[in-house]
């Protein structure tokens, strides 16, 4: 394997698909690869797969299989983890990988598995930016700075949320924990179609009542950046009570009913249904009368709002604030501007990382700037993080997010 790198240059790949390479031709059963398996190999792949992404594919899948599911990654992200520089600290805490390991998997479906099937294909990679992310482990030392599936910053930020919901540890959270998500901004009712079956993807947890940590990363990259093909999807999905692929004025309503208890509890006056109602259909400008159609909520570029003004009552308020006009100049600002997770996230880690320096008292009594492998470290060594997680090496089986076949209530990206 320690070879890979320079037989995988060799081939024209990318440096990082060294894994799949070394596991196509058989390597971790025997664990080394004669040059006339490897050949043979390379040669039937460069024959029946035309471009990179078929390729790729084709390493990772099981055998005959024209898709790849989420425990086809494992292997290629282990040696991620495993010799990436930007992740070279977490040799020293392999109870992390697979947490690691799980949360990019997540990532990666979220975002490039746009029929939700838990199966991505072949069309799906090449729609995606992923192999060209891939390609960027290469040339990018820090592992931060790719922060579309890889940066262990946002790992790091999912992962504690998480942890202080799971108040027992049991790597499950019901709807009480969800509800304490940012001091109850999300109301009830979004709370109960979360765990209705909406959005989520294992029956047995899902009969339980409960949550797994592979759903609460979909949960929490939704909750932050509502502006996203997925987390479009995702909130229309627990809004359409009935299913039927638009939003009445009933379920609309039926939300909004809650919002209106919550501001008459804080002593803020709210706005009629009938005047709300008026408002988001000028916002969303809907095609049909009387519905609100997914379609009609991607092309909006305010959808965040649109969602946050029925069921998440602390950025409901935020947006009070602000008019809509200034609103729209900052969705329509030109250039490469930080998305509404990436700001989230680079928040969300600098208070985790002031906080983990602050309960470290220094020798000297000065403060002083720890480096970021420090810092990781320092974080790593916590209180928070000795306690086990999953149970490493590899429990990322245990997640059971995606097995199950998707039944007529799902729903087809426009």
């Amino acid at each position: 394997m320690e070879d890979m790198g320079k037989v995988a240059k060799a081939c024209g790949c990318p440096l990082y698909w060294k894994g799949p390479l070394f596991c196509g031709a058989g390597g971790e059963r025997t664990g080394a690869v004669s040059v006339h398996k490897f050949v043979a190999m390379w040669r039937k792949v460069l024959q029946t797969c035309h471009d990179a992404a078929a390729r790729f594919l084709h390493l990772l899948a099981s055998p005959g299989c024209p898709y790849l599911v989420q425990d086809d990654f494992v292997p290629f992200l282990q040696d991620v983890v495993n010799t990436h520089p930007g992740l070279a600290f977490l040799k020293e805490a392999s109870e992390f990988h697979s947490r690691y390991i799980t949360t990019v998997i997540q990532r990666i479906f979220y975002t490039v598995n746009r029929s939700w099937s838990g199966r991505i294909t072949c069309a799906e990679l090449r729609r995606s930016t992923f192999l060209q992310n891939v390609a960027l482990l290469e040339e990018e030392a820090d592992i931060n700075q790719l922060t579309e599936y890889f940066s262990y910053e946002h790992f790091y930020v999912i992962y504690c949320k998480f942890w202080e919901l799971d108040t027992d540890h049991d790597l499950l959270i019901d709807s009480q924990d969800l509800a304490r998500h940012n001091d109850h901004a999300i109301s009830t009712k979004m709370i109960e179609r979360i765990f209705s079956g909406a959005v989520t993807r294992g029956r047995k947890v899902q009969k339980e009542g409960k949550l797994s940590y592979a759903d609460f990363v979909w949960f929490l990259i939704s909750e932050e950046d509502k502006k996203t093909p997925t987390s479009i999807e995702y909130w229309f999905r627990c809004m359409d009570l009935d299913g039927d692929g638009a939003l009445s004025m009933f379920e609309l309503e039926y939300f909004y009913e809650e919002q209106c208890r919550r501001l008459d509890s804080m002593a803020i006056e709210a706005l009629p249904f009938e005047d709300c109602l008026c408002q988001m259909l000028d916002l969303v400008k809907p095609q049909s009368e009387g519905k609100i159609t997914l379609h009609d909520l991607k092309k909006c570029k305010l959808a965040n709002v649109f969602f946050d003004t029925f069921f998440n009552i602390e950025k409901y308020l935020d947006h009070e604030q602000k008019e809509q006009v200034s609103l729209l100049r900052e969705s329509e600002s030109e250039g490469p501007e930080l998305s509404d997770w990436e700001k989230y996230a680079a928040e969300e880690y600098d208070i985790l990382v002031a906080e983990e320096a602050a309960g470290e008292p220094w020798e000297d009594g000065y403060e002083a700037e720890l480096s970021p492998v420090d810092q990781k470290l320092c974080a790593l060594r916590s209180p928070l993080a000795q306690r086990p997680f999953f149970e490493a090496p590899s429990a990322l089986g245990a997640v059971e997010l995606y097995e199950y076949e998707c039944g007529d209530d799902h729903l087809q990206p426009s």
